[in-house]
């Protein structure tokens, strides 16, 4: 097998076990690590003379991918692929393939380290006391309250189990298939999940049906202490609403691993706003996760690159 890959991942290095896996494919390695804001100028400019690339969260639209004469094949190291054009691709004869499930349990633990953050109220209390005061507001328990998931994909599920050992109840929206339903989990339709939940987590897909899914009304829906937890995509929360909710008293507040442009720009709404707190979009990033996905992503793309894709998406 011959061939140029460009690897944009940041955490994957040249010299490491994903750099050697493929160079013993007989593929030569390009790396360029791309953290922060891709311009699509460079993007373009990368994928010259690249016949494959493992990437991840680039946004590879219909012009940067129709300036990529010789690419073949995208592989996300991760599960979302928004950013991709897969549409475009698949026209212009590119397989793009994910990594279902990858780093699953690796959002789930964060997922509830969120929820405990949140509910006592820790970085609140850490900003406190690096100001020099002594913060001692109450929190809350876990341990009787409703957790409700909207989607229902791997990292979902493997809240469950971690929720119900916190002694949580477990809520879903219900376009989940019977069978891969939990019977500790109870389905119910997003009006009603958003009306009972004390923690409501977003673990669904960025499509057009979920973008602005959580906007004005939903926020109203929502009990006055209730907490959002997004780990999932930032447009599918409108920012804007939920500052509103946020600021008059609709919902306690959020936990945000995600938002509507990374890394947050100074300007942001969702700035200086108590009770909402914004981090850098760690929820995957483990050293387990990333090195499954990595080793993961390099095998799919070999796969791929020989005809026999086992996660396309396109």
């Amino acid at each position: 097998m011959t061939g140029r890959v460009l690897i944009t991942t940041d955490y994957l290095r040249p010299g490491d076990d994903v750099d050697r896996f493929l160079r013993g494919s007989g593929l030569e390695t390009v790396h360029l690590p791309m953290a922060g804001r891709r311009d699509p100028g460079q993007l373009a400019a990368a994928l010259a003379g690249i016949d494959a690339a493992l990437v991840a969260n680039e946004p590879l639209t219909a012009d940067v991918l129709a300036r990529a004469a010789r690419l073949r094949v995208i592989v996300r190291t991760g599960v979302g692929y928004d950013s991709i054009d897969v549409a475009a691709a698949a026209r212009l004869g590119i397989t793009v393939s994910n990594l279902p499930g990858i780093n699953a349990n690796a959002v789930a633990e964060y997922t509830l380290g969120l929820l405990l953050a949140g509910a006592r109220r820790l970085v609140q209390s850490a900003r406190g006391v690096a100001r020099g005061s002594w913060p001692r507001e109450d929190g809350r328990e876990l341990r009787g309250s409703t957790l409700g998931l909207i989607g229902y994909g791997a990292s979902a599920r493997a809240v469950v189990p971690l929720a119900r050992a916190f002694g949580m109840d477990v809520l879903c929206t219900t376009n989940v298939p019977v069978e891969l339903r939990d019977p500790d989990v109870r389905f119910t339709g997003l009006p009603e999940l958003l009306s009972t939940s004390d923690y409501v987590s977003v673990h669904t897909a960025l499509t057009e049906r979920t973008r602005g899914l959580l906007d004005e009304s939903a926020f109203r829906r929502m009990k006055p202490t209730a907490l959002l937890v997004n780990t999932a995509r930032g447009p599918i929360v409108d920012e804007d609403a939920l500052v509103a909710a946020v600021r008059a008293g609709e919902i306690a507040g959020a936990a945000l691993d995600v938002v509507r442009e990374e890394p947050l720009p100074p300007g942001s709404p969702l700035r200086d706003v108590d009770g909402i707190v914004v981090y850098s979009h760690l929820a995957g990033q483990t050293a387990e996760a990333r090195a499954a996905a990595g080793r993961r992503g390099a095998e799919e793309l070999v796969a791929a690159l020989g005809g026999r894709a086992r996660f396309r998406v396109n």
